[in-house]
């Protein structure tokens, strides 16, 4: 039962950031700031829980749009920095991931007035019990966005078009296509998800979370989950679910009997997945097919 809560809980955040990377990717803008988006997400979204003064219900939905709206405003930088200036995207993401840890951090420590940077607040509202097991709310909205975000880009106008613009933003621009409108919308995306992702992370699990820690590393791990799900939806939720396993683990190890016997240290269960991302990665790259034109600025006067 533990196995199932946490491969639950860890499968709809590493599948809602993942599709926030997708889309970015797709569009043609990496997004290394996955895991800045999910603190800054996360942040904003239990602060709403924190002080918004209405019923639960009312309080979860909002605090969720909060968490997406900041997420999109920060993702903004990333755009503006990309797109705009043509900026290195690998360098721009990783100082937006130093940056909202910093920020958080501040933030944090200001509203509980002492030098450390934890919050405090409720999560049973985000929690509902089935067969004596506790889920959390984002596992439906989870499977809500997924079926979307499949629907946007595979079944959609704009999808069609953002797809174009991550594989050939030249062809896509001589056929009237706004290249630069389409790689903003698909940063926003990532913006949306990536922040959803990082408030279902930080508060169905725990009741205190401490900002220093930031989320963890989930949001690189949910990259890894992006490129062995190939960009594309419904195999991203199956990565999710294969990662997920081994971060659950760390959870659990000491209820497992064999795996308490080897009393090997929790932080070993802790790099389990990353090692398994290594892994994987290091056997499917030949056959990854990233976007064509991913990581590469769009000048509109070049053909």
């Amino acid at each position: 039962m533990l196995l199932a809560k946490y491969t639950l809980l860890y499968t709809v955040v590493l599948m809602l950031v993942a599709l926030g990377g997708m889309f970015s990717e797709r569009s043609g803008i990496i997004n290394i700031a996955l895991e800045g988006i999910m603190v800054i997400g996360g942040l904003a979204g239990v602060l709403a829980d924190m002080y918004l003064p209405f019923s639960p219900a009312t309080v979860v939905v909002l605090s969720v749009l909060i968490a997406g709206a900041a997420g999109m405003l920060y993702a903004l930088l990333l755009g503006y920095a990309s797109i705009n200036l043509r900026a290195d995207q690998t360098i721009g993401g990783t100082a937006l991931n130093i940056l909202a840890t910093a920020l958080a951090m501040v933030i944090a420590k200001r509203v509980n007035g002492t030098q450390a940077p934890k919050l405090n607040y409720s999560n049973k509202a985000y929690l509902f019990n089935i067969a004596g097991l506790d889920l959390s709310v984002f596992i439906p909205i989870g499977i809500v966005l997924l079926l979307i975000a499949y629907f946007i880009l595979y079944k959609t106008r704009l999808g069609l078009r953002l797809r174009s613009c991550g594989e050939h933003p030249q062809a896509a621009d001589s056929v009237g296509i706004n290249v630069y409108k389409m790689r903003y919308i698909g940063v926003l995306a990532s913006g949306f998800l990536g922040s959803i992702g990082g408030l279902a992370y930080i508060m169905p699990a725990v009741q205190t979370w401490d900002f220093e820690q930031g989320v963890t590393g989930m949001g690189f791990l949910a990259l890894a989950v992006m490129i062995f799900g190939q960009w594309k939806p419904f195999r991203i939720a199956l990565a999710a679910i294969f990662f997920s396993l081994f971060r659950a683990m760390a959870n659990i190890a000491d209820s497992i009997p064999f795996l308490a016997q080897l009393q090997w240290p929790k932080e070993i269960y802790n790099m389990m997945p990353f090692l398994a991302s290594m892994v994987v990665l290091a056997l499917t790259s030949k056959k990854s097919r990233a976007p064509k034109a991913e990581g590469i600025p769009y000048d509109k006067g070049m053909r």
